[in-house]
């Protein structure tokens, strides 16, 4: 059995408090276990209308084998289902952020964050119980290190073969690989991005822009230090097809290969500044 598989019988499931009543309790204990008053990692998850992801998620991250001392907060943003109430049952302290985004939602987790690193957490992802001691040892050992993004995949689905998945994480990881060379912050995908928290704050995480936080705030952490990638299975988590959308991976794959051919050599060569699109731009969409 695959260590997410237990998690599935509540992944994409509505919350209901009485038949998931044991498994919420088994959550919170083990939550509650994982706390720590002196953190050195923050693990921060955030939410926005993931009632049918959270528990999965938070349930996950109860089964965390680790050997730092962590805490794990939750912000929830501003969402209209009972992802709230999940975060409340769940017993880890947990804010809300009104201003919709990703950014606005990271950001905050990031000002509440008391250890040195800091561990984003989307609350659809699943991740695999070595992660945080994985990802943390790199920092530890390499005080070069300022920021590592890891490795995913996603969750099984009759829309693809075993074959189909592994060909398709395979090629997708070595262009990652190819254009971290010179490009480490279009590489670095939020669900799985961590780095040191003091470095962050200075950085700051942009709330200006609609996508692409993550790799702004990669391209800010470069001066002060290296962007390291993690491939292996112990950092590998595994996510749903949010809004990719089922049956459409193999034509997200060729969007970006088109997107390489079109600026050439631009993809492979360090960037002196992070060019912002317009359309990305949240005023523009705002005026439009």
């Amino acid at each position: 059995m695959r260590w997410y598989e237990k998690y599935m019988q509540v992944y994409e499931k509505s919350y209901d408090e009485e038949a998931f009543r044991g498994i919420v309790s088994e959550v919170r204990g083990n939550l509650q276990k994982l706390q720590s008053e002196a953190p050195l990692v923050t693990v921060s998850v955030i939410a926005y209308n993931e009632e049918k992801h959270l528990l999965a998620c938070l349930w996950a991250l109860s089964d965390l084998k680790t050997k730092y001392p962590i805490e794990i907060i939750g912000v929830n943003n501003d969402s209209k289902d009972r992802t709230a109430e999940i975060f409340k049952a769940s017993g880890i302290p947990f804010y809300t952020e009104f201003q919709h985004s990703c950014g606005h939602a990271r950001l905050c987790g990031l000002s509440h964050a008391k250890g040195k690193y800091h561990i984003n957490i989307d609350a659809d992802t699943l991740y695999p119980p070595r992660y945080v001691d994985t990802v943390i040892d790199l920092m530890e050992r390499s005080p070069k290190v300022v920021a590592v993004s890891a490795n995913w995949g996603y969750i099984p689905s009759e829309h693809y073969s075993r074959l189909d998945m592994v060909l398709y994480e395979a090629l997708r990881n070595l262009y990652l690989r190819l254009q971290a060379i010179k490009r480490p912050e279009l590489s670095v995908r939020g669900l799985v991005f961590s780095y040191r928290t003091e470095e962050a704050r200075k950085v700051g995480i942009r709330v200006d822009i609609i996508r692409g936080e993550d790799g702004t705030l990669a391209f800010g952490l470069r001066k002060y230090g290296k962007i390291a990638f993690l491939y292996g299975s112990k950092a590998r988590a595994v996510t749903g097809y949010g809004t990719i959308g089922e049956g459409m991976l193999w034509k997200r794959f060729w969007v970006r290969v088109k997107q390489i051919l079109s600026k050439g050599k631009g993809f492979f060569f360090a960037a002196k500044k992070y060019e912002d699109m317009e359309h990305n731009l949240v005023d523009k969409q705002k005026k439009g």
